[in-house]
């Protein structure tokens, strides 16, 4: 199907099938490439464009001069950047949930008596600021 063997397009479609993603949902294009190939390039149209319609993340992949190939890499560009999208929503809620677990944790000792030992140095530092009048301001 798409030039590729057929094993590696086999894991592509299971990774597609594991995150829920269906072809009829995927809107693909065929662009002409720019750049580097000649005369392939410029009379045959070889990047594909694909876009998630769900989750609206394009891809446009013009890597090789076959399309078969473009539609192969651009589909796995596709997945990645899905995937990345749905790894980084968990992590940002577990991200979220370990600082809200240690802010409730209680303080080692060692680290209360830092933390108090450090509190008192301050307040010493601010007492030693304060104007203080001394017998010839009374005047």
């Amino acid at each position: 199907m798409f030039g590729v063997s057929s094993e590696k397009e086999r894991a592509l479609l299971a990774k597609m099938e594991e995150l829920g993603i269906a072809e009829r949902d995927i809107e693909e294009k065929f662009i002409r490439s720019s750049g580097p190939g000649g005369q392939h390039v410029n009379k045959v149209s070889t990047a594909v464009y694909l876009k998630h319609l769900p989750t609206g993340i394009a891809v446009k992949c013009q890597q090789e001069r076959s399309q078969a190939l473009n539609r192969f890499l651009a589909r796995r560009i596709l997945v990645d950047k899905i995937e990345s999208g749905i790894l980084k929503k968990r992590t940002e809620k577990e991200q979220r949930i370990a600082k809200i677990r240690r802010q409730k944790r209680r303080r080692s000792k060692r680290a209360k008596d830092k933390m108090l030992a450090d509190k008192k140095k301050q307040s010493v530092k601010k007492q030693a600021r304060a104007f203080k009048p001394g017998p010839d301001d009374l005047a």
